[in-house]
């Protein structure tokens, strides 16, 4: 195979373009060109004489070189076209070779091997050559420059290779480049005090800082750490190496330095004569425990022993307690039946999928596939388990955590070692320049390995945690559809899950797959802590060993727990939470109530939420859910916090299924004139109406008001609301259509639930104006976007009057809202992860489903984004980030930096 290489000539090229701009010489012109020429004439000659060709014109021209040059041979032409480089870079001696070549990143391991010849057999006819060439440039230099009589014109150009360790001076240099301007000046804010800026209509002064700064960044060279470390054992075979710290991280029901521990994780509490199988706990098994996983299977004996026994299957029913009552379980007697072989009785464990499909054998219909991985009637069908990222095709997805192949690492196998393949590596490190450090192969071993790769900030560094707070949740699920917001047929195609809890799954693999995250610790901008939530708080007392009793039966207590645990490990094992006090970390708190839970050592971070609580009115737990209220927290353990902080928080939009439906009939697009339904909600409205929920807390009461005032459908006692009107809708009742309901309404209702509701994310995505009635708390976006642009916020204690509000709006105010939503709407959706799902599917068994056709049509920022622009504002603007001292590049003007003054040392 021929290696490709490319020797950097704009070392020589570009500072000789920049003076002559300056000077507008015609004859440095031609001279410099005619140099360049030659230069290029000689990287050509390399390769031609080290490769051969079949062109006949270049044979030529190589013949006519080799008597100009006087070079014979290929170790020749290389020793003169690297000696040129060479000498240049003795005379820079501040910069590394690393800078001299561009390397090809599919074939870096040779030119290294390149590299690592230490014989060249240079004659000295190409000596005296290259001190031709060398007198012919000088003298060139010396008639443009004779003030100057250097070689500075050989230097590398600032914008090409900076020392990542360079003073802010230094850097900022280029700066100097730029135009001055007054933001405000020159994006002035519209009416409403916002400025748009990528269709949005943020604040002012973030869109002003956005539109001249954001808008402009370039790309820096970054330094990508690939680890090299080793662990115990390699793992036994039983879980994944992190190399960049040389631990284990062992898969479900082992433990230990190498994974060699067996843990015993039980299904079933300690029985009782009453209890033969325990107390209840979702992992109850009759049968045989898989004690790596406290997971329930028919076992030995039967014919199908790995077919899950999960949860009610295996017991038998008492018999209703009143006609047409539901069925009772009695979790104190095994249900033989589900082991019989005889076909007429409802069967399980030995049941054949072929005559059960043939109706020649019966099921029992409280018997399914609750466990992820398996598909099919009775569980006969293998299927792709969920995992993040689907392990980056570099591993196999075992349940839920992903089982690396060798050379890659982390929770979604998406980080190379040092063993890794380059041509296999993921976008984000590619094209990359390699540097290897002189110590590196210390004691035989490679350690580390520097990737110099183009980025642009902000840059995200995402903790590699223990699969505790991951993986081994996912693992573990005892129901599929828990915390995810995907599953996988019996044909392994994606199906989607209503999970409004998937965003935080949805934002977690789009960070690991972004071009802003980063492998280097020592050039992130932001550290993201990757607890799951949502499963923590649906797994909390599944089984014994997620038991809650030390919580005293509160989920909110138990993932507190968590969260202290994950925040306890960054500080003994990294470097950079006492940086900045963790200010500059991220965390992700998707459950309803949002971080209102947070353990008070992380609060200096930022919270991503789904509930922006800031307790200036409801200063306290909101949810009607006794399980997951977090006032009987001691304030030892939570501090004393608001749930949400303007100034360092964000909440996020919800998830959503990605509809096709929806998206082709294009229903955020509607018009005015299409509306005729002047206010619409449609959910729980309290215990007024049937099947409402029974608390009087529920919703804080606020869906219950609104009920009571313009109410569409009879509640309990037959009675409407007092204000209801033909174009008011305000019901309990499931419409058959909701999201065309909604695109056939200007305004709609976004009320709380427990805690915080999918009604904001509903009304953005069929673009129908939000109406938001909730005191205190903020929605998606609320302290960067300009919500009098798109929304409308009514206090709760005008609610009585809430249409009469809304009728005070004109056509025109009405339009310009509804014209702003339509701009707005794909920052509601997970895009970048739907989009990484679709170039799995099609990777993986060839499929393009509707849903990827219509969101590969959106190409408008969406969530993933919108945060991005988000936490690029933060870097340079956050208060606290100008006591910060660093030595970055950023790629901006000057005025655009955090206005500090840093001294460096010499």
């Amino acid at each position: 195979m021929r290696m490709r290489f490319r020797f950097t000539l704009s070392i020589l090229i570009i500072p000789f373009t920049k003076h002559w701009h300056s000077k507008g010489a015609t004859l440095s012109i031609q001279l410099v060109k005619w140099a360049t020429l030659v230069l290029a004439q000689v990287e050509a000659l390399c390769e031609v004489m080290c490769f051969g060709d079949s062109d006949p014109r270049k044979v030529s021209q190589r013949s006519a070189l080799v008597r100009i040059l006087n070079v014979g041979s290929c170790d020749g032409c290389l020793c003169l076209l690297n000696s040129l480089v060479i000498l240049h870079l003795v005379n820079q001696k501040s910069l590394s070779l690393s800078c001299s070549v561009a390397l090809r990143s599919s074939m870096a391991r040779d030119v290294l091997d390149l590299f690592s010849m230490n014989k060249w057999r240079c004659s000295w006819s190409i000596a005296a050559t290259i001190a031709s060439i060398v007198a012919l440039i000088s003298v060139v230099h010396l008639f443009l420059f004779p003030l100057t009589p250097t070689f500075n014109y050989l230097k590398i150009a600032q914008d090409s290779c900076i020392p990542a360790n360079a003073p802010a001076e230094v850097l900022s240099n280029r700066d100097q480049e730029w135009p001055v301007f007054d933001l405000k000046h020159q994006f002035p804010a519209d009416l409403h005090g916002a400025f748009v800026y990528q269709g949005a209509p943020w604040k002012a002064e973030i869109g002003q800082w956005l539109a001249g700064c954001d808008s402009v960044i370039k790309e820096v060279n970054i330094t990508e750490i690939i680890g090299g470390n080793d662990c115990k054992n390699d793992c036994s075979g039983l879980g994944v190496c992190n190399r960049e710290l040389g631990q284990c991280r062992c898969f479900h029901g082992y433990s230990g330095d190498g994974c060699t521990e067996n843990l015993e994780l039980k299904c079933n509490y300690p029985g009782t004569p009453d209890q033969p199988f325990g107390r209840w706990v979702v992992s109850i098994c009759p049968a045989n425990c898989d004690k790596t996983r406290a997971m329930c299977f028919c076992g030995e004996g039967t014919k199908y022993p790995n077919r899950p026994l999960a949860e009610t299957c295996g017991f038998q029913f008492n018999p209703p307690s009143e006609p047409d009552g539901p069925k009772l379980v009695n979790w104190t007697k095994i249900d033989q039946d589900v082991f019989t072989t005889n076909p007429s009785i409802q069967g399980w464990c030995n049941v054949d999928p072929a005559e059960a499909y043939a109706g020649k054998a019966k099921i029992k219909e409280e018997c399914d596939c609750k466990y992820d991985g398996l598909s099919g009637r009775l569980c006969e069908v293998p299927v792709e388990s969920v995992c993040i990222n689907q392990c980056s095709r570099h591993g196999h997805c075992r349940g839920g955590f992903c089982q690396c192949e060798n050379g890659w690492y982390g929770v979604d196998c998406s980080m190379p070692s040092v063993i890794s393949s380059i041509r296999e590596w993921p976008n984000w490190l590619r094209p990359a320049r390699i540097d290897i450090d002189d110590n590196t192969h210390a004691n035989g071993n490679m350690i580390n390995l520097n990737a110099v790769v183009a980025k642009k900030r902000p840059l995200v560094y995402v903790y590699d945690l223990p699969p505790d707070f991951n993986s081994l949740l996912l693992e573990g699920r005892h129901f599929k559809l828990e915390c995810v917001n995907r599953i996988y047929d019996g044909n392994n195609v994606t199906v989607w899950t209503d999970q409004l809890y998937g965003a935080q799954i949805a934002l977690y693999e789009s960070l690991l797959a972004s071009p802003h995250r980063t492998l280097n610790g020592e050039e992130a901008d932001f550290f993201f802590v990757p607890v799951l939530d949502s499963c923590i708080i649906t797994r909390a007392d599944d089984a014994p060993h997620l038991s809650m009793q030390a919580h005293k039966g509160l989920r909110s207590s138990l993932t507190l727990e968590y969260y202290k645990n994950a925040y306890t490990h960054i500080v003994e094992q990294y470097p950079y939470w006492n940086r900045s006090s963790g200010r500059d970390h991220i965390w992700f708190f998707s459950w309803d109530e949002g971080a209102c839970y947070a353990p008070k050592e992380i609060w200096n971070s930022m919270m991503l939420v789904h509930w922006g609580n800031t307790n200036s009115k409801h200063n306290h737990s909101t949810t009607a859910y006794w399980a997951d209220n977090w006032d009987k927290i001691p304030s030892n353990k939570r501090g004393i916090h608001p749930c949400f902080d303007p100034d360092k928080d964000l909440v996020l939009p919800a998830w959503k299924v990605p509809d096709a439906n929806v998206l082709a009939l294009k229903l955020w697009a509607r018009s005015h004139e299409e509306r005729k339904t002047l206010f619409y909600f449609n959910g729980n409205l309290g215990p007024a109406y049937p099947h409402g929920r029974p608390e009087d807390t529920y919703s804080m009461g606020i869906r219950q008001k609104l009920a009571e005032e313009f109410g569409s459908s009879p509640n309990k006692d037959g009675k409407l609301g007092k204000q209801h009107a033909k174009d008011i809708v305000v019901t309990p009742e499931r419409s058959e259509n909701y999201h065309m309901d909604i695109a056939s309404s200007v305004f709609c209702g976004v009320f709380p639930g427990d805690g915080w509701s999918g009604r904001m994310e509903d009304s953005i995505l069929q673009g129908c104006i939000p109406v938001v009635i909730q005191d205190g708390i903020f929605l998606p976006y609320e302290n960067v976007l300009n919500y009098d642009s798109f929304a409308v916020r009514i206090p709760e204690e005008e609610i009585p009057n809430l249409i009469k509000i809304l009728r005070g709006f004109n056509e025109t105010e009405i339009k310009f809202k509804l014209a702003n939503v339509q701009k707005i709407w794909q920052r509601f959706l997970y895009r970048d992860s739907i989009l990484l799902e679709a170039e799995r599917q099609k990777t993986a068994i060839g499929n393009v489903d509707d849903w990827a056709i219509e969101f590969l049509k959106l190409t408008q920022d969406d969530v993933l984004g919108t945060l991005i622009q988000v936490l690029h504002y933060k870097l340079h603007n956050d208060p606290w980030r100008k006591q910060v001292r660093h030595n970055k590049q950023f790629g901006l003007p000057r005025q655009c930096l955090v206005k500090v003054m840093v001294k460096y040392d010499e």
